[in-house]
């Protein structure tokens, strides 16, 4: 299997590809620090797996080669480019990857549950992940007729650098157990899935709060 990952120096990126390593897929990592998708890729080797690397910003669109899988893992929680790099990047990404794969791919994109309702804490960052939902959903439904999967990741609190100003909470989870979900969820049939799997329904509570109580939530 041939898998192209984007942001593939992410916490999550990496643990998701440990695992196609191990079993021999081949690898094409993509990031925009040369010096640490260096430290990446010859980690995956050592692991297993047959790896290529490619130095490109994921916020200027090219196109690349036809992949079974796809995984997105590319974004920002705070700063001003925080549309640009969550929702715009992607969007233009997708859709030139999207004319490439055939029939039976996968692509697979890092959303969050911050998308699932917005919050005065991160407005902005939630937003991105909220359009970035639409987005993959109607990616979702076009593709379908072409054969092609289209899975959108939830995680919720992720232990990474991107992360580490955040107070630690038990609802944080590590990269690795996000990674092997990923990977589940990509041999799977899911078209939604929220990682760790309680966030489906810690959102579903979060959602049903009526508003004149949320607006009132400080969380």
């Amino acid at each position: 299997m041939k898998v192209l990952v984007l942001g593939a120096t992410s916490a999550i990126a990496q643990a998701a590809a440990r695992i196609w390593a191990a079993r021999g897929d081949d690898l094409v990592l993509v990031a925009r620090s040369p010096e640490k998708l260096q430290a990446v890729a010859d980690d995956l080797r050592t692991r297993g797996g047959k790896v290529e690397t490619m130095v490109h910003d994921l916020n200027d669109p090219v196109s690349y080669p036809p992949a079974d899988v796809v995984l997105l893992a590319h974004g920002v929680l705070h700063g001003p480019d925080v549309l640009q790099t969550n929702l715009v990047g992607p969007i233009a990404l997708l859709e030139k990857i999207a004319e490439v794969l055939l029939p039976g791919a996968c692509i697979a994109a890092l959303s969050s549950v911050s998308g699932d309702r917005g919050r005065a804490k991160n407005a902005v960052y939630g937003a991105s992940k909220a359009g970035l939902d639409a987005y993959l959903s109607a990616l979702r439904q076009r593709l379908f007729h072409k054969g092609v999967r289209v899975v959108t990741l939830k995680p919720g609190f992720v232990d990474t650098p991107m992360t580490a100003q955040m107070q630690k909470t038990p609802l944080f989870s590590s990269p690795a157990a996000v990674g092997r979900g990923i990977v589940r969820a990509i041999d799977g049939r899911s078209d939604v899935v929220y990682l760790p799997w309680y966030w489906r329904f810690i959102m579903l509570i979060v959602r049903m709060i009526p508003e004149p109580i949320f607006k009132r939530l400080s969380f």
